[in-house]
């Protein structure tokens, strides 16, 4: 179903034919979304303008089974678009004089230990925290989703059980969908009402979003909803999240009522004058840096335009949802095929309709020629020792390559890559790199000697206890490669990069630590969002 409002198609209201102009527009959208067809998993998107919806318009199949088109009004899941209406509901909290978004999470989450600072709820909304993401600790378990069915309270236990954070709240920003779901529980507890009930109340209602509702019962019958779908060798599967967690994800809507809340956003009828510049306050660390998230929120720059905007994924779900308040321009576009990239998509039809400022070209460090020995010298293995990422580097076509990262030389240490730019260094046979990344953030990787081929495997059998997980696993030896073992779950095989330290499919790096005696004495899984979770050798 189309919805062609008058900003766009003046000629239907008083009866006349489209203009080729609007004919043009209407068929650049359908081409962008041309390769969602009957056949496959679909895509719907939104565009509105000065508080008037543009275009709406569903593309592919909204369930394969029984060969239903998705439409405009077909039903999709937020994935972390979701979390602006969390922030948003806490905001109105703060305005009610209930909470404050500076107060300690303990004065409402006593359960959570105390880690000898302070975190904030703040901290919580803007990913500053310091607490592990609880996805990354599940996955650590074989609990993952599709294991078993997750909640709110499922992460509040987690968090119970830690004795440690990533870093000082405050301090870095690492995304962490835990922070989301405990907000969600501090707005119970602060509200009185369910979180679904006080959304429903103080959000949907208000603004007449009559298609939206939280997904805390993945059983329940949502008519309309489209049915989420991945594919593996060109062949689609279901991909569905059955879980009841919400907060961080979970969020059930359409493309008409997402157009009501970016409106709500632009021209706060909800909220009052001061919710949108809340909601759109970017973190500032303790460093004094201010990084690109707000509340729930990313603020950034689209091609020289303001860009307020998040993404998510869940399951099969694809979304991503943005403003550009300065133009008063709206896009939404949310599928249900987890090929899709709902922000190129997005982006292409925001193209259609923003004014851009002409841009003076941005000055590109031209490419040096270096030789291949020249390039030897800095392959290797490198390490962020915060993180744990490992990047293995060889020279190959003029350039340096590894882990799905190009380096291209600039200088005789400097290269250019596309997060940022990097600078070698060394200090005796030291060798390390930093990564000044475009975000502001940077990385210092150390290098590290290749895992020797004469390291005995056996050193590491053995069962590992983390009493913050509650949780043992095992390290064994089948077939000459080294496994780790969890009751009930598939042996993932652990690949050696460097001293003391593997690979683990799905769960990130996993380094082994040594006694005095240089017995192996523990493990720590570094997992992107989950930093040094530690298992102490019980045998």
């Amino acid at each position: 179903m189309n919805r062609l409002a008058p900003l766009l198609c003046v000629a239907l209201a008083t009866g006349s034919a489209l203009s080729a102009q609007q004919s043009d527009s209407i068929a650049h959208i359908d081409n962008i979304f041309a390769k969602y067809d009957r056949n496959t998993p679909g895509c719907a998107v939104a565009l509105g303008k000065e508080g008037q919806t543009l275009y709406t318009h569903g593309y592919g199949s909204a369930n394969l089974e029984y060969g239903v088109p998705l439409t405009d009004s077909t039903v999709m899941e937020s994935g972390s678009v979701a979390k602006q209406f969390t922030a948003a509901a806490v905001v109105l909290l703060q305005n009610d004089g209930k909470l404050s978004l500076d107060d300690d999470i303990r004065k409402y989450l006593p359960e959570v230990p105390n880690f000898g600072q302070t975190i904030t709820i703040r901290h919580l909304l803007t990913h500053t925290s310091g607490l592990r993401d609880q996805w990354g600790l599940l996955e650590i378990q074989g609990r993952g989703p599709g294991t078993q069915v997750h909640s709110p309270m499922t992460t509040l236990d987690l968090v119970a059980h830690q004795t440690s954070l990533n870093f000082p709240p405050g301090s870095r920003y690492l995304y962490s969908n835990t922070g989301y779901a405990l907000v969600s529980i501090i707005v119970e507890r602060v509200s009185g009402m369910s979180f679904s009930a006080f959304s429903r109340d103080r959000l949907f209602v208000p603004l007449g979003m009559t298609h939206t509702q939280w997904r805390d019962d993945f059983t329940r019958v949502v008519p309309n909803r489209a049915t989420a779908y991945a594919a593996d060798s060109g062949k689609y599967f279901m991909n569905m999240p059955f879980t009841n967690m919400i907060g961080n994800g979970g969020l059930l809507t359409t493309m008409a009522d997402l157009l009501k809340w970016n409106e709500n956003l632009d021209h706060p009828i909800v909220g009052g004058p001061s919710f949108t510049t809340t909601m759109q306050t970017r973190m500032v660390l303790t460093s004094g840096r201010m990084i690109s998230y707000a509340l729930g929120v990313s603020v950034g720059d689209y091609d020289g335009v303001r860009e307020v905007s998040h993404n998510g994924a869940t399951a099969g779900y694809r979304t991503f949802l943005a403003r550009y308040p300065d133009q008063h321009v709206s896009v939404a576009v949310w599928c249900s095929n987890a090929g899709a990239n709902p922000d190129a998509l997005a982006h292409k039809v925001a193209d259609l309709v923003l004014v851009k400022p002409a841009r003076a070209a941005t000055a590109v460090s031209p490419m040096v020629r270096m030789t291949a020995a020249d390039l030897s010298h800095w392959a290797g293995g490198y390490v962020d020792s915060v993180t744990g990422q490992f990047i293995a580097l060889s020279s190959e076509d003029s350039v340096l390559k590894g882990s799905g990262t190009t380096l291209i030389p600039t200088g005789a240490n400097t290269f250019r890559a596309a997060t940022g730019t990097v600078v070698f260094s060394q200090s005796g046979e030291r060798k390390q790199f930093t990564l000044a990344r475009f975000s502001g953030d940077t990385s210092v990787f150390q290098s590290v000697k290749a895992a020797s081929s004469s390291v005995t495997i056996s050193d590491y059998v053995g069962t590992y206890r983390s009493d913050e997980l509650d949780y043992s696993l095992s390290i064994v030896v089948r077939s000459g490669k080294l496994l780790l073992q969890r009751r009930g779950i598939d042996d993932i095989e652990l690949k050696a990069t460097y001293a003391d330290a593997f690979e683990a499919d799905g769960l990130g790096a996993v380094r082994f630590s040594r006694d005095a005696t240089a017995r192996v004495n523990r493990l720590a899984f570094f997992a992107g969002r989950v930093l040094d979770v530690r298992f102490a050798r019980v045998r």
